[in-house]
């Protein structure tokens, strides 16, 4: 398949979710002593023992994974996660020197709240994009390629052994207001992306089925399956695709579909279980280098 490139308006769409993520990090989570998962997580706790700025920090952990983990990216997500790697660290060091305050009176029932949102929010922009800021999503990236592990299950384990390091400098009090942030976090998520973890069936149904497949499954590495079926009105016979994918890869089967037929008709299923091979079977494995 030709290469669609990078779109204006999926680097419009990272920058906005870049800034409003950094500016909920840094005026609701760093002002009100609130932790964070993932990387961001990590960033926050050198921040309190070394006093190392997470503008940097951020960037520096990020670097070794996104060369780890390029071969399981493909070329348009790779550049839009150094993108929003990038972009990341660039509001993370304009708003700590910016004099944006949120008066929040100390109320750590609403900084829970505001915290979630403008995470949830940024982030959810950022994957409607098809891009992400790096760190814990590309490696459970990898670790689905290689082991076969869905990203939902590496994402919540690195999340709760990053919280479990946070209380190292935050009381259990904080530690639930963060909690209170990470559930608020995900559910905007749901909302902005329809899901940033959870898996997604399509139904695809195009006179172009054949190619679409074949690329949904070069470029993606995911299986598909043809139904047949029968037009409502014409009684004409049809192929529809069906395809499971995690959701971060929605926006590159969009892209995939359009460019072979603009008129296809598309179905997004949640799907609550996936058992079966990228999911909970092992997949052909790859060397990492």
């Amino acid at each position: 398949m030709e290469k669609r490139g990078i779109r204006a308006r999926d680097l419009l769409l990272i920058t906005l979710g870049c800034a409003l993520y950094a500016l909920g990090l840094v005026s609701v989570n760093i002002h009100n002593h609130l932790a964070e998962g993932g990387i961001t997580g990590i960033t926050l706790i050198l921040r309190f023992w070394f006093h190392f700025d997470p503008a940097y920090t951020s960037l520096l952990l990020n670097i070794p994974l996104i060369i780890v983990g390029y071969k399981f990216l493909g070329r348009d997500a790779l550049l839009l996660t150094i993108y929003g790697t990038v972009m990341l660290s660039v509001f993370l060091w304009l708003w700590q020197r910016l004099p944006v305050q949120l008066n929040l009176h100390h109320d750590l029932f609403i900084a829970g709240v505001l915290a979630g949102l403008c995470g949830g929010f940024g982030s959810g922009l950022i994957y409607r994009a098809g891009g992400t800021t790096g760190g814990s999503d590309v490696v459970a990236r990898v670790i689905e390629r290689q082991r076969g592990i869905s990203m939902g299950r590496t994402l919540l384990f690195f999340d709760v052994v990053v919280l479990l390091l946070s209380l190292s400098y935050l009381d259990i009090r904080h530690m639930m207001y963060t909690l209170l942030a990470s559930f608020i976090f995900s559910q905007v998520v749901d909302f902005t992306q329809e899901g940033a973890y959870a898996a997604r069936g399509i139904l695809i149904i195009s006179d172009d089925y054949q190619a679409i497949a074949d690329d949904i499954m070069a470029q993606l590495d995911r299986g598909t399956s043809f139904f047949h079926a029968e037009g409502g009105y014409q009684h004409s016979a049809k192929k529809v695709i069906y395809c499971v994918v995690a959701p971060n890869e929605i926006a590159l089967i969009k892209r995939i579909i359009a460019h072979h037929d603009e008129k296809a008709f598309i179905s997004v299923i949640n799907v609550h279980e996936v058992i079966g091979e990228g999911f909970t079977y092992e997949r052909k494995r790859r060397s990492i280098f």
